[in-house]
């Protein structure tokens, strides 16, 4: 999937209004501004830095985070490794059909842009590893730092 607008329920939505619409009119047909501040820090996510990691905020807890800072022998790549993830999947109702699957990917792929973009804002000077990783039940965003 290269445009949003071929997804088949924009798609019928479209036809159903007719003119000239596209995703953007679809956003404001059919979500709310909740949404939109809630996607905001999907696609560009606060961030904390703890012992060296760099983490999604989301994933952060602090007794979590020992957990794993022990289990990896503090390693800052194997612990954001380990914690960066967003199953996109998850974030909203999808079916076991192709058409959804090229939908989360195309999310998952932008939202790694995104990401990779955020880190390099915040954390100038320092270089990350973002990608998509295939699962049997969808894309998974993640980051890491860089190898040294």
């Amino acid at each position: 999937m290269d445009d949003p607008t071929e997804y088949s329920k924009i798609k019928t939505w479209v036809d159903e209004w007719g003119g000239d619409l596209d995703y953007v009119d679809y956003v404001k047909g059919n979500g709310d501004l909740a949404l939109l501040a809630a996607f905001s820090l999907v696609f560009w996510p606060r961030f904390v830095e703890v012992q060296g990691c760099v983490l999604w905020d989301r994933v952060y807890e602090k007794s979590n985070f020992a957990d794993w800072y022990e289990n990896c022998s503090g390693d800052t790549r194997k612990i954001e490794m380990t914690l960066n993830r967003l199953r996109v999947w998850q974030l909203v109702e999808s079916r076991d059909v192709e058409e959804d699957s090229q939908a989360l990917k195309f999310a998952a792929e932008r939202i790694a842009r995104a990401w990779r973009a955020a880190l390099y804002v915040e954390f100038p000077g320092r270089d990350f590893v973002v990608g998509v990783d295939d699962s049997e039940d969808g894309p998974i965003v993640t980051f890491a730092s860089a190898s040294q």
